[in-house]
């Protein structure tokens, strides 16, 4: 059993990593009010957002084929083998949008080669959720494996912000017009340099207990096959727990971002500032959640998400409608972050606990991809696509729907922190 220190530093270099990718893919996000123009005809903005949203959307067509790759891989030949795999796609679909000729320069070329570097993102972390999640779980300790393993949102949320401080830092020195033209380039320049010093980190990582003791094990093989054969129920409970939950996450931060902008009619700047400040509060609650979760179980943090979530989601968004305070933009964002933490903060090692070790990362990684793909790849698309088609509550009552389906498995699930199937070495 590796000591705490040991134990510390392996959860810390592991969780680098997941930031960088998650800056990769959020800024593609946080950066589409400016390079949309750039990759389609012209047109009015909400239609080329739709069509960013929708190259978004491709992205994560290949998560359920990036989880099931590399869910197999990871449990096949380790957790540290597949991180280092997949920030090595990141890195490439990085450095591919940021060198990428605009539509003007080469046409339909343009959102072609931005479309398979979505496509190689998609991939990389579609694998890289499953290994992350799994990883720092088992790295964990068990008594603070709530606690440790909330750092995989702590810096999936944290890429996200890193992607925003950059949309700021670059708001405040570059004028509007070279934004536009050049500037969005930038954060994809960076994330695919930084991703090659993660792939330098990520070679350094120790391997997890668990994945040790499945190499000196019966010979039980990770596949899909064994997945559904072996582990349908599990499957099932993945997929379902995580449908309202990462819909809700989807809605609450990448959207609403858009949201601030065609609806409730604030800047982009203060936009920015708003989802900024925000996560920054919301990526603190994530440790103090976890660790709560610890000593009064998991169960408790899911049921309060999807309580709330089905109360107060459309209450949020009809006040977001009306509001032009950026103040008050904030304390509602910061009160839909509140509520998506009950899930947020401890869906990984949820998922990790229900499964034995040899296919451990699969059933994380595969029925999460397939969710993340359904309901948070299209969250975006859904709510523009009704926007457009003057039907924009439609997306309001939707979220609260999904919210209470997965509602109803809080409700009747084990609370995986008695049930845990992780076993220390």
């Amino acid at each position: 059993m590796p000591g705490r220190g040991v134990r510390l530093r392996s959860i810390l270099g592991g969780s680098a990593g997941n930031l960088v990718e998650w800056f990769d893919w959020y800024a593609y996000s946080a950066f589409a009010l400016y390079f949309a123009p750039a990759f389609f005809p012209a047109g009015n903005r909400t239609a080329q957002l739709l069509n960013t949203a929708a190259v978004f959307a491709v992205g994560f067509l290949m998560r359920p084929v990036g989880a099931w790759a590399m869910g197999v891989y990871a449990d096949r030949h380790g957790r540290k083998a597949a991180l280092t795999l997949s920030v090595t796609l990141m890195c490439a679909g990085a450095f591919l949008i940021a060198l990428c000729p605009s539509y003007r320069t080469i046409g339909w070329g343009a959102p072609a080669v931005l479309v398979f570097a979505r496509l190689l993102q998609g991939l990389s972390v579609g694998g890289e959720y499953g290994a992350s999640a799994v990883y720092l779980s088992e790295m964990a300790e068990r008594s603070r494996r709530g606690f440790y393993s909330s750092f995989q949102y702590v810096t999936l949320i944290a890429g996200q912000q890193v992607a925003l401080c950059v949309l700021l830092i670059l708001q405040a020195w570059l004028p509007e017009a070279a934004l536009d033209a050049w500037g969005w380039r930038i954060p994809f320049a960076i994330g695919g340099l930084l991703a090659i010093a993660v792939y330098r980190i990520r070679r350094g990582l120790i391997e997890t207990p668990s994945f040790r003791n499945v190499q000196r094990g019966d010979g039980a093989r990770s596949s899909g096959m064994a997945l559904l054969r072996d582990h349908p129920r599990e499957a099932l409970t993945v997929m379902l727990l995580t449908a309202g939950g990462t819909l809700a996450f989807y809605a609450y931060t990448i959207y609403l971002q858009k949201f601030l902008v065609n609806t409730s009619g604030l800047t982009r700047q203060s936009a920015t500032g708003v989802m900024a400040v925000a996560l920054t509060l919301y990526m603190l609650l994530q440790p103090v959640a976890g660790a709560l979760s610890d000593r009064i179980g998991r169960k408790p943090l899911m049921v309060g998400f999807g309580g709330a979530g089905v109360a107060f989601t459309i209450p949020i968004f009809l006040a977001l409608e009306r509001v032009r305070s950026p103040l008050a933009a904030l304390a509602l964002v910061c009160a839909a972050l509140v509520i998506v933490t009950g899930y947020t903060a401890i869906n990984a090692v949820v998922k990790a606990e229900l499964f034995p070790a040899h296919i451990r990362t699969l059933g994380v990684a595969l029925p999460y991809a397939l969710a993340n793909t359904l309901f948070g790849g299209t969250a975006e698309y859904v709510a523009l696509w009704l926007k457009n088609a003057g039907l924009e509550r439609g997306f309001y009552v939707y979220v609260t729907a999904m919210i209470g389906v997965s509602l109803v498995v809080y409700l009747r699930m084990a609370d995986t922190r008695t049930t845990s199937r992780i076993v220390e070495d």
